[in-house]
């Protein structure tokens, strides 16, 4: 009985480490997310401004001089007060499938989207392609999400969607 509590006991700091390791990792794999969808400026969200998505009413357009850098990218907000928000948790605003539509990858494809065509769901932000595709989406978002994620493991290497890019 000695023994066997020596060697658990022996075991801990190699259990430890290795807790400690995996959960290391699934935060550098999440940091480093694929490539944002950028609109023609180079702005993830067409500029708005991301927190706002989870704050308010309608998402407001952010401010070429309150910027945070996250995933390679300069993202823009309405106040320095949602920058601190999101810069001290940029996973939980930034968009989900790096700023793609949510519809389309169930459909297997990457795509871009209109900042305006969005819905927060379980505190997730999800882009759409347009209004229209939103609406198609929003019958059945637990389905298409399920198909999302299916897919996206297969899809977030690609590279981003173009400006230009349609379905």
């Amino acid at each position: 009985m000695t023994a066997i509590f020596a060697a658990k006991t022996r075991l801990w700091p190699a259990r430890v480490f290795a807790g400690l390791l995996l959960v290391t990792l699934g935060f550098v794999s999440r940091a480093e997310a694929g490539d944002q969808y950028l609109d023609r400026d180079d702005r993830p969200v067409g500029g708005y401004d991301v927190v706002s998505y989870h704050t308010g009413d309608q998402p407001l357009q952010g401010l070429d001089t309150i910027t945070a850098e996250y995933n390679g990218v300069s993202w823009y907000f309405a106040t320095e007060a949602n920058r601190d928000l999101f810069v001290a948790n940029p996973v939980r605003y930034a968009p989900a499938y790096d700023g793609h539509c949510a519809y389309a990858l169930a459909n297997d494809r990457k795509v871009r989207t209109d900042p305006l065509a969005y819905r927060v769901v379980d505190g997730v932000l999800y882009m759409n392609f347009s209004p229209s595709i939103q609406t198609r989406w929003e019958q059945d978002i637990p389905g298409y999400l399920e198909q999302s994620e299916a897919n996206w493991p297969d899809l977030e290497p690609e590279p981003a969607a173009r400006p230009g890019g349609w379905f």
